[in-house]
């Protein structure tokens, strides 16, 4: 079946709600609020993350964090009281630590959960901080205008953002502007991704034509290597199989009937469903929502149509919301042209979560 699918009638009973039911128009200041570490990690520390033995790159990003914590927990201008020695004076090879910091490494390495550690060690009244994925910027800037995006921004002590990703030509053109004027505010910035600040873009846009653009971010940000294996899946079961459709209708009937806030679709209607909601909006879509169930999954070939499925997945991972579908397995969900192309380490985050929250789904 084609991912060009134009919407149709809900495939649901007339109790269990949909998300194809769901229009949600968040205003301006509602994104701005929303700029905080998503309830995953709202209890996220430096202290309970927990370092691979075997990774050293893990405890050092670990210490190079709380040290920038030491010295953005003030306002603007002020020195942190935490925070040590000449670590705080001069960063690697004697050089002064940049007013930026960047993660890189493989999904499930906890950068999600170090990045959500500096935001609360930072945090305060005197040094306020916002947290949000890249999407929620660029639709930040665009919902408020440019400017007033930069104001509401450059009163942070420190920006975090999650999942930084160039995509196109003018998010790359929009973000390098942004970072430069919130770094002039003297506002820090810290950031994860899967892909070093200088290959930004590669494989997914003609990135030589804004190699310029690209450096400048590239030249904000000291960059902090985590390497490690998927933490999601250590020494965890295969995945669970797939349930059949009405397994997957009685379980959400029993959820509704629970008092859950429960969510039934057919998975081709939704992907329908997703073209005509903007992705900075899917965490609104799932407002309420704690449990979600999908019928008739299948392989999702058309890049569009896959990448908005990886923002939807990332954010239902975020909320915790256990997942119940019937259907192709998960690991099949994106074939190999995708899997092998230049959003690969998306698609395979977006495996590794939909696959951990399946498993939730699967107890009784």
């Amino acid at each position: 079946m084609p991912d060009a699918i134009a919407p149709a009638a809900v495939e649901t009973t007339d109790a269990v709600p949909s998300l194809v039911q769901r229009d949600p128009r968040p205003s301006p200041q509602r994104l701005l609020d929303d700029l905080v570490p998503p309830p995953h990690f709202a209890a996220a520390s430096f202290d309970s993350y927990r370092p691979d033995p075997a990774q050293p790159t893990q405890a050092e990003a670990v210490d190079a964090l709380r040290d920038r914590a030491g010295r953005w927990s003030g306002a603007k201008g002020v020195k942190g009281s935490r925070g040590g020695g000449l670590a705080r004076l001069f960063g690697r090879g004697g050089e002064a630590p940049k007013e930026g910091i960047y993660l890189d490494g493989g999904f499930g390495v906890g950068k999600t959960h170090l990045l959500t550690s500096l935001f609360h060690a930072v945090d305060s009244p005197s040094a306020p901080a916002a947290y949000g994925t890249f999407v929620e910027y660029t639709n930040l800037a665009g919902a408020l205008g440019f400017r007033q995006a930069v104001e509401a921004l450059s009163a942070k002590r420190l920006v975090c953002i999650d999942e930084f990703e160039l995509d196109d030509p003018g998010d790359t053109v929009l973000m390098s502007r942004l970072l430069r004027e919130l770094s002039d505010a003297g506002t820090a910035l810290a950031a994860t991704s899967n892909t070093l600040p200088d290959a930004l873009g590669e494989g997914r846009f003609a990135a030589e034509d804004f190699l310029r653009e690209i450096q400048a971010v590239a030249s904000r940000f000291d960059v902090y290597r985590v390497d490690g294996e998927d933490y999601r899946h250590r020494g965890l079961p295969a995945p669970p199989e797939p349930a059949v459709d009405g397994e997957v209708r009685e379980r959400a009937g029993a959820r509704l009937a629970a008092g859950e806030g429960v969510v039934l679709d057919a998975f081709d209607e939704l992907l329908a469903h997703l073209a005509t909601v903007h992705p900075s909006r899917y965490g609104a879509l799932l407002d309420g929502v704690t449990a979600v169930h999908w019928t008739g999954v299948r392989p999702v070939s058309d890049q569009s149509v896959a990448l908005r499925l990886v923002v939807l997945g990332d954010r239902m991972y975020d909320r915790d919301l256990p997942l119940v579908a019937s259907g192709v397995p998960l690991d099949q969900l994106f074939p190999d042209e995708l899997m092998n192309g230049g959003y690969r380490k998306k698609y395979a985050r977006a495996v590794s979560r939909l696959t951990a929250l399946a498993r939730e789904g699967s107890q009784p």
